[in-house]
């Protein structure tokens, strides 16, 4: 099976198209962080909570193996959420949010860490969870 970016005719050269786990968008581009340890430095940052997630923030440093222009992005639900199914249908809206919102809010060269909450995350409205998410980045940003 062809992936849906590639030409049916098979002509596609490899390292065209770009991961599946990064955004580009404009200059800004959007990376998932998988990391356990990037996911702990973000819990040790700055956080803010909204009514339907919790989003954890860092500023990278300048000796990171990062590139500057990136925004990196990280999402995680715990059971207390819910089954599976619930889990990632709160991850599944998160992920959607973050790559509407943060692009135009987030600032590169940081780290974002959504939370989902239970009963709340997969249950909002989804412009009230797009509020929710740029709400709390005008917060997390305008802390000094």
């Amino acid at each position: 099976m062809t992936p849906p970016e590639a030409p049916k005719d098979g002509t596609a050269s490899q390292g065209i198209t770009p991961p599946a786990v990064s955004v580009c968008l404009d200059v800004t581009c959007l990376e998932v962080i998988k990391n356990r340890s990037d996911f702990l430095r973000a819990a040790r940052a700055r956080r803010q909570g909204t009514k339907a997630l919790m989003l954890q923030a860092r500023k990278r440093a300048a000796s990171e193996d990062v590139p500057e222009d990136t925004i990196r992005i990280g999402y995680t639900c715990s059971k207390k959420v819910g089954n599976a199914v619930a889990r990632n249908r709160a991850k599944r809206r998160m992920r959607e949010v973050a790559r509407l919102v943060l692009p135009i809010f987030g600032k590169p060269g940081w780290d974002y860490v959504l939370i989902g909450r239970r009963d709340e995350t997969a249950a909002r409205d989804f412009v009230a969870l797009q509020n929710d998410v740029k709400y709390a980045l005008r917060k997390i940003h305008a802390q000094k």
